[in-house]
């Protein structure tokens, strides 16, 4: 399958390290299969902790393939920064969502399914499932 027809990931962390240390885990947990577009948008501009719109903004722009894009958020004012833009209605490309799903379990679920070639239902299902994931 191309990329080209694949859901596209947006991770915003407050850290810049964290998103892409995110990023890369959950790219390389999908395996060798298809490649699925996944951008982190972490940090300020200035590279201190925070959120930057401008920076969600580009990412969702650099991973949208036209199947619409999954936003999973860390904290607080990134969730804020991602609903303002959604708000805003011309800030993110069409089929953008905010997913309501734990940061790295839900990014490692939403790529895996992603890569299916699923559909941005399937991948938000997936990465809210996350929340149920038991460790004892």
């Amino acid at each position: 399958m191309s990329d080209d027809k694949l859901v596209g990931i947006v991770l915003v962390s407050h850290s810049a390290e964290v998103a892409a240390s995110v990023a890369a885990l959950a790219k390389a947990l999908a395996g060798g299969g298809t490649s699925v577009p996944v951008a982190p948008a972490g940090g300020t501009e200035g590279g201190e902790l925070g959120t930057s719109a401008e920076l969600i903004a580009a990412a969702a722009a650099s991973v949208d393939r036209g199947a619409g894009i999954a936003v999973l958020t860390d904290l607080g004012s990134a969730v804020l920064t991602v609903k303002a833009l959604l708000a805003e209605g011309d800030e993110l490309p069409d089929g953008t969502r905010l997913v309501d799903a734990p940061f790295v379990e839900g990014a490692v679920a939403a790529v895996v399914t992603a890569s299916t070639g699923a559909d941005l239902a399937a991948v938000e299902a997936a990465a809210v499932e996350a929340y149920t994931y038991r460790k004892v």
